[in-house]
C-alpha cells in the first residue's frame, strides 16, 4: 500500500496561524480521502514557517467497486415511467433484469460504479483542499485567482510504493505538483527532490531544517535553559511564547544576551512583558533576587561570528523599548508621589465603562461600597477593603499600563507601595483582577479577596441590570469568567457568604447609576425643574411625588405623555429602591449553572449538583459544594447506590397510591400495626436515622447526616422483600403508606433524591 507526502511551500505563514492550519491541512485532505473510499493507516501533520506538511502510511491503492441494485417500474407500467427509469440509471433496456414481485414482475437495474485510483483521488481532494483552505486570513497576488496566507510557490505531492515514487499530476492556479522542496532559505538555498517521507525529513534536516514544531520547541528549550544555568541563572517559563518562536524558525540557534545596568531596577514584569511583546525574548532571572536580568533570543540561522552581530542588532533594539518603559515608569512614580494614586485614577471620570452603566468612576464607587459589606464577611477590614477598592483600578491611567495593558493590576501594587499605602492595599491592587481563568492562582488574603468579589460582583449585576447577559457561545463582557472567579474565591477560602444578602444592594446600586446614564436625568433629577433647587435628601424621597415627576420630565420619550412617562419613571424608580427579585434569581441560577461546570472537573456529578439545589440555602455556595460533595460520597458506595434504588422504590410506591386514592399519606406511622421482624426493625431503624439526621443537618455535618441516611438501606430491603405494601387489611396498608412517607421525607431532608438519576 503506498504512503502519501504532500508539502505546500509558500512565503512565511505567521506562528499563531500554523497550529491550526495543521490541523485543518490533515483533517480537509484524510475526510476526503475516505469520503472518496480511500482508507489509511496513520496521517500525520506538520509545519514550518514556510511549509505545511502532511504524510499518510498505508493508503488504499483505489476505491472498491460499488454495485447498487434499483428496484423500478412494474414491466406493465406506462412507457414513459419506463423511459424515466432509464434515464435515471443510464441504462438500456435490454440490460434491465426482470423480477418476480408481490404485484407481478417488475424491472431492476443493476449499476456498478467502477473504483477509482489513488492518484486520481488524491490530486481531486488535494486541489479542492488548496482552493478551499480556510485561513483566518488570506491573500491573492499577481494575475491569479487563488487566495493564500501568503504566496504559494510549490505543491509537493508523491505516492510512494516499493516500487518507487510516483508524482500525483495536478496543477492549480498555475503553480504543477512535484516532488521537488527547498531547504533553509540562507544555509541550503536551492531545490532537491525526494521520493519518500523519511527521505524528505533526512533531506530537510540536512538541509537545515527542523520539520517537527515539537522538535524545535525542545531544541530551543533546551539551548536556553543550559545558557542560563551554566552562568547561575534560570530561564522564566512560557510556553506560550515557546510555542510562538518555534513557529518563527526553521533552524532554532538560542542566543543569550544581558540587560543593560541602567534597566535592572525596573519591575521583573514590565523587562518580561516588554522583551515578549516587542522582541520575542525569554527572560533569564536571577533565583536569588527574582530580578531579570538578560534575555535569549532565537536566530533563524548559524553565522560564523555565532550570532554576535545578530546578538548586537537585538541589543540596540531592546534597548530603544526598555528605554521607553524605564521613561513611562519614571513619569508614573513622579505623578504618583506628587498626586498619590486617587490622583492617577482621577481621571477616569472621563472614562467610560460602559454606556448604560456609567464612567470608570462610577464602577469604583460601587466596587467601594460592595467591598466595604463584603469584608467583615472576610475577615478582612471595612476601611482598609474601601481604601483599596478606590484605587484598585488607578492604574488604567498610568502610561505602562496604557503601553502594556497586560500589566494593569501589577503595576498598581507598585504604585501603591510607592504612594506609601499598606501593603494589603498594594495586595489587593494586583490580585483584585485573580482568578482569571481555571488554572489561575486564587487570593486569600482577605482585602483582595473582598475587592475581588466586589470587582466581579459589580460587572455581573451591573451587566444583568441593562438585560446584557450571555447567550449561546457569544460573551462579549467575560461574565461566565466572572461568576467562575466568585465561586473560586467563595470556595478556595471557605467563605460563607449568603449571595441573596449581596446581590440585591449591588443591582439597586448599579440601577441607580444606570437609571442616571441612560436616561440622563443627573441634572433634572437633582433640581427643581422650576427653582433649580435640589430635590433629593434621602433614599425615600425616590418615592415622592415631586421626584417621579421631575423623572417622568427628564424621561425622553416623544412617543408617551407624560402619564406614560411618570408610570415609565415610577417603574425605574422602584427597580433602584429594591424591585430586582427577578434579577437576583436568573443571577443566582448564573452561578448555578457555572458551579456544575466547575464541579464537573471536581468528578460531582449535574444530577447530585441538582437533588443539592433543590434544599434551602443554595445562595451559599460553600454549603452547596459541601453538601454536594457529602452526597456524591455516599452514591459511591454500596449502600449509598442501592439506598437510592429503595427510596425511589417507596417513592413511585407512594405517588401511585396517593394519586389513586386522592390523600397525601404523611400522618405518620404507627408501630402497632407493623407485622413480622422486618417491619418493626424498619421502624427502629427509621426513628435511629431521624435522630442522627436532625443535629447533624443544623450542624451543616453533612457527612454524618448522608452516612446515617445510607444505613437505611439493610433495613429497607428487608422490609420490601418481607412485606407486601397493598394489604387486604386496609389498616395496616395505609400505616405502611406513611411508613414510607416518613422514608421519602427522611431522605429528602438530606437531598432531593428525586433529581437523581438512574
Amino acid at each position: 500500500m503506498p504512503d502519501l507526502l504532500i508539502e505546500l511551500f509558500s512565503e512565511e505563514i505567521p506562528a499563531r496561524m500554523q497550529a491550526r492550519a495543521r490541523e485543518d491541512l490533515r483533517k480537509l485532505v484524510t475526510d476526503g480521502l475516505v469520503e472518496a473510499g480511500l482508507h489509511y493507516a496513520h496521517a500525520a501533520a506538520f509545519s514550518t514557517p514556510r511549509r505545511l506538511v502532511l504524510a499518510l502510511e498505508g493508503l488504499s491503492e483505489h476505491s472498491p467497486t460499488l454495485r447498487e441494485e434499483r428496484k423500478g417500474p412494474a414491466t406493465s407500467a406506462p412507457e414513459k415511467a419506463i423511459e424515466g427509469f432509464l434515464r435515471a440509471t443510464g441504462l438500456t433496456l435490454d440490460q434491465l433484469d426482470v423480477r418476480d414481485d408481490k404485484k407481478g414482475q417488475v424491472y431492476f437495474a443493476v449499476v456498478e460504479k467502477p473504483g477509482r485510483a489513488a492518484p486520481e483521488i488524491v490530486a481531486e481532494v488535494l486541489d479542492k483542499t488548496i482552493r478551499t483552505f480556510p485561513w483566518p486570513k488570506s491573500m491573492r497576488w499577481g494575475a491569479g485567482a487563488l487566495r493564500w496566507v501568503r504566496p504559494l510557490h510549490s505543491i509537493l505531492c508523491i505516492l510512494t510504493t516499493e516500487a518507487g515514487a510516483e508524482v500525483v499530476p495536478l496543477t492549480v492556479d498555475g503553480i504543477a505538483s512535484g516532488n521537488t522542496t527547498e531547504g533553509h532559505r540562507f544555509m541550503a538555498p536551492g531545490r532537491f527532490a525526494v521520493t519518500s517521507f523519511d527521505d524528505y525529513a533526512a533531506k530537510l534536516k540536512a538541509a537545515k531544517v527542523v520539520l517537527d514544531s515539537a522538535e524545535r520547541e525542545d531544541i530551543i528549550w533546551h539551548d536556553a535553559t543550559q545558557m542560563a544555568f551554566a552562568r547561575g541563572l534560570e530561564l522564566v517559563e512560557d510556553k506560550g511564547l515557546l510555542a510562538e518562536v518555534a513557529g518563527l524558525v526553521e533552524c532554532p540557534v538560542a542566543l543569550m544576551g544581558d540587560i543593560a545596568p541602567d534597566f535592572l531596577g525596573l519591575p521583573p514584569e514590565v523587562l518580561q512583558t516588554s522583551m515578549k511583546e516587542h522582541q520575542k525574548f525569554f527572560s533569564v532571572k536571577n533565583p536569588k533576587t527574582g530580578r531579570i536580568e538578560g534575555f535569549v533570543t532565537v536566530a533563524n540561522r548559524e553565522t560564523a561570528d555565532h550570532g554576535a552581530t545578530i546578538l548586537k542588532g537585538n541589543l540596540k533594539v531592546l534597548s530603544a523599548r526598555l528605554s521607553d518603559a524605564k521613561f513611562f515608569w519614571e513619569n508614573d512614580l513622579r505623578l504618583v508621589k506628587s498626586e498619590g494614586l486617587e490622583g492617577m485614577g482621577a481621571g477616569l471620570a472621563n472614562v467610560t465603562f460602559h454606556n448604560k452603566l456609567g464612567s470608570q468612576a462610577a464602577q469604583i464607587e460601587r466596587i467601594e461600597a460592595l467591598a466595604r459589606e463584603i469584608a467583615p464577611l472576610v475577615g478582612a477590614s471595612p476601611d482598609l477593603a474601601a481604601e483599596a477598592a478606590r484605587v484598585v483600578k488607578a492604574d488604567l491611567r498610568s502610561a505602562m499600563v496604557g503601553e502594556f495593558p497586560e500589566l494593569q493590576g501589577v503595576m498598581g501594587g507598585y504604585y501603591a507601595r510607592a504612594a506609601g499605602l499598606p501593603d494589603a492595599v498594594a495586595n489587593a491592587c494586583k490580585g483584585h483582577y485573580s482568578p482569571l481563568g481555571p488554572s489561575d492562582d486564587v487570593p486569600t488574603e482577605p482585602v483582595t479577596v473582598a475587592v475581588a468579589l466586589a470587582d466581579k460582583i459589580d460587572t455581573l449585576t451591573g451587566f444583568w441590570a441593562i438585560d446584557e447577559k450571555p447567550t449561546g457561545s457569544k460573551d462579549p463582557f467575560a461574565l461566565r469568567r466572572a461568576a467562575l472567579g466568585v465561586i473560586r474565591l467563595v470556595l478556595a477560602n471557605g467563605l460563607r457568604l449568603k449571595l441573596s444578602d449581596i446581590l440585591p444592594p449591588a443591582l439597586r446600586r448599579v440601577s441607580g447609576d444606570s437609571l442616571l446614564t441612560y436616561a440622563d436625568m443627573s441634572d433634572v433629577i437633582f433640581k427643581r425643574p422650576q427653582t433649580g433647587l435640589p430635590l433629593l435628601h434621602s433614599p425615600v424621597d425616590w418615592e415622592t411625588s415631586e421626584v417621579l415627576d421631575a423623572l417622568a420630565h427628564a424621561v425622553k420619550s416623544d412617543d408617551l405623555n407624560f402619564d406614560e412617562r411618570r408610570a415609565a419613571a415610577e417603574s425605574r424608580a422602584a427597580r433602584v429602591l429594591g424591585g430586582n427579585a427577578d434579577e437576583v434569581l436568573s443571577l443566582l441560577s448564573f452561578f448555578h449553572d457555572r458551579l456544575k461546570v466547575f464541579l464537573k472537573d471536581q468528578n460531582i456529578r449535574h444530577d447530585v449538583i441538582d437533588a443539592c439545589l433543590a434544599m434551602p440555602g443554595t445562595d451559599d455556595l460553600t454549603l452547596l459544594v459541601k453538601r454536594a460533595e457529602a452526597l456524591g460520597a455516599v452514591l459511591a458506595t454500596e449502600d449509598g447506590a442501592n439506598l437510592i434504588a429503595g427510596f425511589k422504590r417507596a417513592n413511585n410506591i407512594l405517588a401511585q397510591a396517593e394519586a389513586k386514592d386522592g390523600v397525601e399519606y404523611s400522618y405518620g406511622a404507627d408501630v402497632k400495626f407493623a407485622e413480622g421482624a422486618e417491619e418493626v426493625a424498619l421502624f427502629a431503624a427509621l426513628d435511629t436515622a431521624e435522630a442522627a439526621i436532625a443535629p447533624a443537618m443544623a450542624a451543616e455535618d453533612f457527612a454524618t447526616a448522608m452516612g446515617a441516611m445510607a444505613a437505611l438501606r439493610g433495613p429497607i430491603d428487608a422490609f420490601f422483600t418481607a412485606v407486601q405494601i397493598n394489604a387486604e387489611n386496609e389498616i395496616v396498608r395505609r400505616n405502611r403508606l406513611n411508613l414510607l412517607s416518613r422514608i421519602r421525607q427522611i431522605c429528602l431532608s438530606v437531598a432531593d433524591l428525586t433529581k437523581l438519576e438512574g
